[in-house]
């Protein structure tokens, strides 16, 4: 019995349960990054057409959006903390003379102090995720986004054409905000 047992299976054992979310989160997360096509080589991946979307099953949307969230809201709650700290930082070049008096200072001090809890958040996604390059992209570029947003960071849309072999109803997960619909009442962008 499955009594007071929150969360779908998705026919997996825990260890791969939790494996297969965190693949999940990191392809989300992956799709923001910015990839020149010249710098592409011969079987390397394309970009994504849509920055910020998968196509997954609609259970594992459900269950991977909870994580999503958690790990956006740490994001913008480091970013007060990096704006502090980015306001104590010098601008000299590091190991210079002008950067290692600022080192003694207490400038530095103050700095250390304004970038702590910035730093225990990160630490915290890279536990919940495990891809630094993800915790990357999460802290740069998502974190910013939704600075002013308070929650429901994303949406699950549910995809018409079940997924070929087992018919499995297929879902698109993305962030809000980069596929919005328009006042002109334009559509969100087909998957074709």
């Amino acid at each position: 019995m499955r009594h007071r047992k929150s969360g779908r299976k998705l026919g997996r054992n825990p260890n791969h349960q939790r494996t297969l979310l965190r693949s999940l989160v990191i392809g989300l997360l992956l799709t923001e990054r910015e990839i020149d096509a010249a710098d592409l080589r011969p079987g390397d991946p394309k970009p994504p057409k849509y920055p910020g979307r998968i196509i997954t099953t609609l259970e594992k949307a459900k269950e991977v959006r909870p994580l999503v969230e958690k790990c956006v809201t740490l994001a913008k709650k480091a970013q007060k903390h990096l704006d502090a700290a980015r306001a104590l930082e010098t601008d000299a070049a590091r190991d210079s003379a002008a950067w290692k008096s600022w080192r003694e200072s207490e400038k530095w001090q103050a700095w250390n102090k304004a970038i702590a809890p910035a730093l225990a958040f990160r630490r915290r996604a890279l536990q919940i995720i495990g891809s630094k390059e993800a915790v990357e992209i999460l802290f740069d570029q998502i974190g910013p986004r939704y600075a002013e947003r308070n929650g429901g960071y994303t949406r699950i849309l549910r995809l018409a054409k079940p997924r070929l072999g087992d018919a499995g109803t297929r879902a698109i997960l993305e962030f809000v905000g980069k596929n919005d619909r328009t006042k002109s009442g334009s559509i969100i962008p087909s998957m074709e």
